[in-house]
């Protein structure tokens, strides 16, 4: 029996699939975030974290990880392809050279049967990605949690953060967001929060955690919550918009697929729908598979060649 193995690592946790020539999934496991694996420390991360995923979809599928060697392995990485071929020649065995790739890479070949059309990722950070017909591609977005990544979690946290700083010092309109961080980390103030964000303690996937806390207070009418909201949902868009313009006619017919917790908010999801559908050609949908068996997918297709 061949085997094949899909990974999708990202900012928010690594999962991988193990598959057969038929396409029949074997296995699946999950694990922590593996976004860079440049230093010693963001190494050991992205180790541990296909080890743990890997690992878990090999006991699932009653395989022994240490015995097997795929036909082929597709990884879709947040953070790009560099630094992680020697970790991955350390761990897995497979007859094909590894196809390393991004996450929205991965994302956008499990969104859609042909791969093609738009994938918007929206978790910890946010990226997007289109394939034409032609077989063109077109990338907008993720450019890390300091320059980029607009409309992901940590941006919704660090706006909700910024409202509550500014509040506090008076040059902010009131709003609830700063009582609703302080409660939910433990802070005295926002400046208490502010230099706790600073420490190793709250990592930007945890951070990121609180923007959920954001989407309730919109939703419970908080209009300073509700702007960055609708101001996450724009930048989203925004990437379509790009992507679209770069690879299609404004008449051609095209498929925007949305991935990420970021899209469970309901105002968001709204909001983003409207703007996406803005013409009558452009439709919006959920993927029709997760991104680690686009990943899963590529590494058949990667065999076939």
């Amino acid at each position: 029996m061949k085997l094949f193995l899909g990974v999708d690592g990202g900012q928010s946790g690594t999962t991988a699939v193990i598959g057969d020539e038929t396409g029949r999934i074997l296995g699946t496991g999950e694990a922590g975030p593996c976004n860079h694996a440049a230093a010693a420390e963001g190494r050991a991360r992205f180790e541990s974290a296909i080890r743990g995923s890997v690992g878990e979809a090999c006991r699932q599928a009653g395989l022994d990880l240490s015995a097997i060697e795929f036909e082929a392995a597709c990884f879709g990485l947040s953070g790009g392809p560099e630094h992680r071929e020697e970790v991955l020649a350390g761990i897995l065995r497979c007859r094909r050279p590894f196809l390393l790739t991004t996450d929205a890479a991965v994302a956008l070949a499990g969104a859609t049967p042909e791969g093609r059309g738009i994938i918007v990722i929206a978790g910890t950070g946010s990226i997007s990605m289109g394939r034409n017909a032609e077989g063109r591609t077109a990338r907008a977005g993720g450019w890390g949690y300091i320059f980029g990544d607009e409309g992901g979690a940590f941006d919704i946290a660090r706006q909700a953060l910024r409202a509550a700083l500014r509040m506090e010092e008076g040059w902010g309109p009131p709003t609830r967001l700063r009582e609703i961080l302080i409660d939910a980390t433990g802070s005295q103030s926002a400046n208490d929060m502010l230099h706790r964000f600073y420490t190793p303690d709250w990592p930007r996937s945890r951070v990121a955690t609180l923007a959920p806390l954001v989407d309730s207070a919109a939703a419970a009418g908080d209009a300073v919550a509700a702007q960055i909201i609708h101001n996450a949902a724009q930048e989203l868009a925004l990437l379509v918009a790009s992507i679209r313009g770069q690879l299609w006619a404004p008449a051609d017919p095209v498929f925007v697929a949305h991935i990420g917790g970021v899209f469970q908010s309901p105002m968001l999801m709204e909001r983003f729908r409207s703007l996406v559908e803005l013409d009558d050609v452009t439709r919006c949908g959920e993927p029709l598979h997760g991104p680690a068996v686009g990943a899963l997918r590529e590494a058949c297709r990667f065999a076939a060649l």
